[in-house]
């Protein structure tokens, strides 16, 4: 990716009051080789998973919030869910939570298992979090195995969090735990 289209990416980040630098339209304008918007995303972020650059798949990912992921997007985000060499687990499990398949569970599973050296500060487990509520919308029994493993971890979020996302599914199924 170039210096140029790094900024075009840049100037597509939402701000607080709600608007970006540069519109969707412009953006496509501008950007070399936006041809093909529904697989822009997938060419960055494969170029940076090939180069291991990690600025450059933080700004795929924003092309990707843009102008969507899809399924041809899956395999690719399972497997930058669990490297190291970048910065941007969070966006992944939030591209894969997009996506709501059994497909992710097991990468969304991984999510939950380790803390990525960009996150050590992180009390919260924020990553953790968010994949076990991506856990939560996904429909099927591998998700609701992996949410009750999840539940009886030894980590006091991890339980919690897992036993809440147990309970909205099966309230949301009227379901009696």
């Amino acid at each position: 990716m170039t210096e140029e289209q790094r900024k075009l990416c840049r100037d597509l980040i939402i701000f607080p009051n709600g608007r970006s630098r540069i519109t969707k339209e412009e953006f496509l304008r501008r950007f070399p080789s936006a041809i093909e918007r529904d697989r822009l995303a997938l060419k960055w972020i494969e170029e940076a998973w090939e180069t291991h650059n990690a600025d450059d798949l933080s700004y795929a990912l924003i092309i990707g919030g843009n102008f969507g992921v899809g399924p041809e997007h899956l395999d690719i985000l399972r497997r930058l869910v669990d490297v190291d060499w970048h910065y941007s687990h969070e966006d992944i499990v939030e591209a894969l939570d997009g996506l709501r398949t059994p497909d992710a569970v097991d990468a969304l599973y991984r999510a939950t298992q380790w803390i990525p050296k960009s996150l050590e500060y992180d009390d919260a487990r924020a990553l953790a979090v968010k994949a076990i509520w991506a856990l939560g919308k996904i429909p099927g029994p591998e998700a609701e195995t992996k949410l009750e493993t999840l539940a009886r971890s030894g980590d006091a979020i991890l339980q919690r969090t897992a036993g809440e996302q147990l309970e909205r599914r099966h309230s949301a199924a009227g379901v009696v735990p």
